[in-house]
């Protein structure tokens, strides 16, 4: 049993997922860091100098003590952070476009078979044999 995992774990796919799988937290990360640190400051920039991230509608204010300690924390629904995620959303998927276009781009178009030789059509044929009768009947 113990012999056939390790074959299983050695296969080609197993190691391709794994390497796939790592690459792609690696790759979030930097497209994470790219929309939070630089595109999400243009953006807000652009719309008036919104920080999204701190986008948000309150459902219930915090409730601070006479001694400013909070009593109970504030209730809200960030919508920004979700804005933040659709945009991140966006750039991820054209990341990933371009590199599926890279890579389709890499791949070598397969050799076209080469055309069969035209046999002859239904009536040269028809006159082929038209013709083999004729001589046969003189």
């Amino acid at each position: 049993m113990l012999k056939e995992f390790k074959k299983f774990i050695m296969t080609g796919n197993v190691i391709d997922l794994a390497v796939a799988v790592i690459l792609a937290g690696a790759i979030s990360l930097v497209v994470k860091g790219f929309t939070t640190d630089i595109m999400m400051p243009i953006v807000g920039h652009f719309a008036g100098g919104l920080d999204f991230a701190d986008m948000k509608f309150v459902l219930d204010e915090a409730v601070v003590g006479a001694d400013g300690e909070v009593v109970k924390p504030e209730n809200a629904v960030m919508y920004g952070k979700w804005i933040n995620a659709i945009i991140n959303l966006i750039i991820v998927g054209f990341v990933l476009f371009l590199i599926v276009k890279a890579y389709n781009k890499t791949k070598k178009p397969k050799e076209e078979a080469p055309a069969e030789p035209k046999g002859p059509t239904q009536e040269e044929l028809l006159a082929e044999i038209r013709d083999e009768l004729k001589k046969q009947n003189k």
